[in-house]
């Protein structure tokens, strides 16, 4: 089953035992990682390649970690923890008011900040997903301001109504089981008296349009006894 592509976090860190070991550790827990030891080596692998998360040195020379936080975060709502091995509560507190996520003091647990990660990831990718309006997955381009779902060749594939808010609804919230009742929901726009077994003739029509084998789905799939889940991989 395809998956999801794992978060890519960006390490700021100037100091190369401490940028290697993050580097190992949160790439062994499943992320793709990135380091950069100052300010425009970042932006240089931030403007090819964006990033979910930052994980920046405070103290970095030439352009710190406080004023990374405050470029990026006018840019977009990626998520930021910065590091220090200070314990100034001003810092931490400029740095938060910049618009950073968290601030930890070095040294810290490596558990702890990688359920840190987690919880702001957890958070960004759920707002990013809820106000994005395009996305692309598996050979296909679903525009939901347009209501329109369109292969790679510009071909249209017509939906109705219904099969338009159940793709909108697992689309903005994939790799979690969507149940039948919430599914049902977007489709009558109400909460009372849902049709749960509605939802499956909906399913199976989108995935004759969507998948290569109806039969063994790979972007829309089942979670038996609860609903959905779309697993396609996203771009």
């Amino acid at each position: 089953m395809r998956g999801i592509a794992p978060p890519h976090i960006v390490i700021i860190e100037d100091e190369p035992v401490t940028r290697a070991t993050l580097t190992s550790y949160l790439d062994s827990n499943g992320y793709r990682v990135t380091g950069a030891a100052s300010a425009p080596r970042a932006e240089e692998i931030l403007a090819r390649d964006p990033a979910d998360l930052l994980l920046i040195d405070v103290n970095l020379e030439g352009k710190d970690g406080l004023q990374i936080t405050r470029e990026q975060r006018a840019l977009s709502e990626i998520g930021i923890i910065l590091i220090s091995g200070r314990t100034d509560d001003v810092d931490r507190i400029v740095g938060l008011e910049m618009g950073a996520d968290d601030y930890v003091c070095k040294p810290f647990n490596r558990r702890e900040l990688l359920a840190r990660i987690k919880n702001i990831l957890r958070r960004t990718t759920a707002l990013r997903h809820l106000r994005r309006t395009v996305f692309r997955f598996e050979g296909f381009t679903f525009d939901v301001n347009k209501r329109q779902l369109t292969r790679s060749d510009g071909e249209p594939v017509r939906l109705t109504r219904a099969e338009y808010e159940v793709l909108a609804q697992l689309l903005r919230h994939p790799a979690e089981v969507q149940s039948r009742e919430k599914l049902v929901a977007c489709v009558t726009h109400r909460q009372d008296s849902p049709e749960p077994r509605t939802v499956d003739v909906l399913v199976r029509r989108l995935r004759k349009k969507l998948e290569d084998d109806p039969g063994a789905p790979q972007i829309i799939t089942t979670s038996h006894g609860e609903g959905y889940i779309f697993t396609g991989r996203l771009q």
